[in-house]
């Protein structure tokens, strides 16, 4: 299977800059997996296609406002850094740009001194360890002067940084947002579980590996990023309670779709756990756990249209990718929402 089977040819102007207000006024379309049938909806209509007894598993990871430009002691010349992981306390991995001008053992302020690191590592991908010197809550002082790692798809400024945040987001740890739990609003999970689908949450921290292109033409060679995830012992619970009557697993996004085929792939079985994960899902792959999955519209030739295509077939994944550009659906993180059941 080559990458260039799942390029589809995508107007600008259809990628969302902004999200719609309310959070669940974004558009849904329906595709059904079996016969690739397609229904055009609102988000708000999702809780008519839950059942009760299904379950809903949402990735309750928090975006670290992880872009910052430092200055450098020595010139003045201002870097961005994107941090993309924390390795320890105070030691982290990123990105950064003009990489040329961030060399080891070069200093940088950041926030008019609330924040200072030292490049300590140049890794073999070019990604820079630096080390912070900060005396107050790291977390704290990011939120104070960071941005939000938008994707480089979007060029609008955010308004409202919570806008890319989930609203059960609760354990900081990715660069970039669960896009498809954007859509819920606390009132809709509310009438969710009214209805008697229960909710269960896992934690997996979304790397920008998320939006890296995948640069060879065999899919089978792509090499994925590692992310790491926690499967708390009450979701295995309810997610095998769920089974064991026969209802569905619903999965919310690529990210809590990857944890819960990770652990089944690892385990054999879904339990507690928490490790890293590199799983390459794409057409061919036998899902393990998830019955059903609500995602947003993704990127041509990325490992998330592969992962997509893998659980509602390569064929009708494509056509309703077709539609969704025929009818000027909103597509990528601030965009509309599919849910494949």
């Amino acid at each position: 299977m080559k990458t260039s089977d799942f390029y589809y040819d995508l107007p600008e102007e259809l990628i969302a800059q902004t999200p719609i207000e309310p959070r669940n006024a974004s558009r849904l379309m329906i595709l059904n997996k079996e016969t690739g049938e397609v229904e055009h909806k609102i988000f708000k209509d999702l809780t008519d296609y839950l059942n009760p007894g299904d379950c809903l598993i949402l990735n309750d990871t928090r975006v670290i406002p992880a872009r910052i430009f430092g200055v450098k002691k020595e010139t003045g010349a201002v870097v961005e850094f994107l941090l993309l992981k924390q390795h320890e306390n105070l030691v982290w991995e990123c990105l950064c740009k003009p990489g040329k001008k961030a060399k080891v053992g070069t200093e940088f302020v950041f926030g008019e001194g609330k924040l200072e690191c030292k490049v300590i590592d140049v890794l073999d991908d070019g990604n820079r360890m630096i080390k912070f010197d900060c005396d107050a809550n790291i977390y704290a002082v990011l939120d104070e002067i960071g941005q939000m790692p938008l994707p480089p798809y979007i060029k609008e400024k955010l308004a409202d940084k919570e806008r890319y945040q989930t609203v059960y987001s609760e354990h900081l740890g990715s660069a970039a947002a669960p896009t498809a739990g954007l859509h819920f609003t606390k009132e809709m999970l509310e009438e969710i579980k009214a209805k008697g689908v229960n909710i269960g949450y896992v934690t997996l921290h979304v790397g920008l590996g998320t939006f890296r292109p995948v640069k060879v033409e065999d899919v089978t060679k792509h090499t994925m990023h590692t992310e790491h995830y926690i499967m708390p012992q009450e979701t295995a619970d309810l997610i095998n309670e769920t089974k064991k009557n026969g209802k569905r697993v619903i999965s919310v996004g690529t990210t809590s779709c990857r944890t819960l085929e990770s652990v089944a792939t690892k385990n054999g079985c879904i339990c507690a756990d928490e490790d890293d994960t590199s799983i390459f899902i794409y057409p061919g792959y036998e899902f393990k756990c998830i019955d059903a999955l609500v995602t947003n519209f993704h990127l041509p030739e990325s490992t998330l249209i592969m992962l997509i295509s893998a659980f509602a077939g390569y064929d009708h994944v494509m056509n309703a990718y077709k539609i969704a550009v025929k009818e000027k659906y909103r597509f990528f993180s601030f965009g509309d929402a599919m849910f494949i059941c």
